[in-house]
């Protein structure tokens, strides 16, 4: 059972993704470090993200007061909705909002919306400072009115996947890594999941994609499209360093069961040519898409037919949902894309 005072005893939950949200949080970019010799094109990039999020919800964007004129300018240039656009004074570290962002959940009898905030250690401490990122829970919480869940757990939104109805989905490779939480066993970081995001059954997948320095988020690998639908990304090429890792991950998947102990429906998703800068490989994944009202904003890499063939994948698995490609071959040098940046709040 749940502890009295955790956000799953009081009825929280955190929503699955295509529910209906109220806004989309961002990170401005302005670390140069985070894409290094090719940042120039990165600020523009988020601008045209912010105004495809604009034209169907509120995007709200975490950046110091000083470096706010200079992206409204991009946003506005880019077309965005700017009556849709939110600015609040939050100083970053860098830009990858699903990670340092709060994870919001929503009391569906109450219909009121809080946020729980974890520790963040930029990936096992892999990329200090991250102090700033550190504050940003606490920060909109406050912004918003919002309660505040605190949780001294090292978590990351991008290494879990929900589906709303009480399943989460992981990696082994990141969530059970030293680097995060070694003095939390395996049924430690189950239960925490369950009491503050109130889902009931955790379903482990392996590692993670090739160049992905989070150690293995779920979110380049497989992500639920329904309460008994995952999407997961595959490589055919037995010669491709991913071919194993994925075999692996679909096997997993084929075991596993829903809450009424039935098979998942798989959809399997391509994943692109490997794409390299600098002759290092990034981990470059269909997966990483967003939700948002309306439509499924997907990460896109200059490679026509592979494209074509992940947007009519995810068509298949979000029906009556546009589906936007969106360029993010300079975006996935900083190792992320579209939902690495972002991190929905619920309505």
């Amino acid at each position: 059972m749940p502890a009295a005072s955790t956000p799953a005893a009081l009825g929280f939950r955190m929503p699955a993704e295509w529910e209906s949200q109220a806004a989309v949080w961002l990170s401005w970019p302005h670390n140069l470090d985070t894409w290094p010799r090719h940042f120039r094109p990165i600020p523009a990039k988020f601008a045209e993200i912010v105004a495809h999020i604009s034209r169907r919800e509120k995007v709200r964007i975490n950046l110091a007061r000083p470096l706010q004129k200079r992206a409204r300018s991009l946003i506005n240039r880019a077309g965005a909705e700017l009556a849709n656009v939110e600015f609040f004074d939050h100083p970053t570290n860098d830009a990858w909002c699903r990670d340092h962002g709060p994870i919001f959940v929503k009391n569906d009898r109450t219909g009121e919306v809080a946020l729980t905030d974890w520790r963040y250690n930029a990936w096992g401490d892999k990329y200090p400072p991250y102090d700033r990122d550190n504050k940003i829970p606490p920060r909109i919480g406050a912004a918003l009115g919002l309660r505040r869940f605190e949780n001294d757990m090292v978590l990351e939104g991008g290494s879990l996947d929900v589906n709303g109805a009480g399943l989460l989905l992981t990696t082994e490779a990141c969530l059970l890594n030293k680097n995060r939480n070694p003095q939390l066993t395996r049924v430690q970081i189950e239960q925490n999941l369950r009491d503050w995001l109130g889902v009931h059954t955790i379903l482990w997948l392996g590692d993670g994609i090739i160049g992905d320095d989070t150690d293995g988020h779920i979110d380049d690998l497989s992500r639920f499209f329904s309460a008994d639908g995952i999407v997961t990304v595959v490589e055919p090429n037995r010669r491709d360093k991913n071919h194993r890792i994925l075999q692996e991950n679909l096997e997993r998947l084929k075991s596993l069961r829903t809450t009424a102990g039935k098979k998942f429906k798989l959809a399997e998703l391509p994943m692109p040519k490997p794409c390299f800068c600098e002759g290092q490989q990034m981990p470059a994944s269909y997966a990483n898409f967003l939700v948002i009202n309306g439509a499924v904003l997907m990460p896109a890499f200059r490679q026509p037919r592979r494209d074509a063939a992940a947007a009519e994948v995810l068509a298949g698995c979000f029906p009556g949902r546009e589906i936007v490609p969106i360029d993010c071959l300079d975006l996935v040098w900083g190792l992320g894309t579209l939902h690495c940046i972002s991190q929905q709040q619920p309505a």
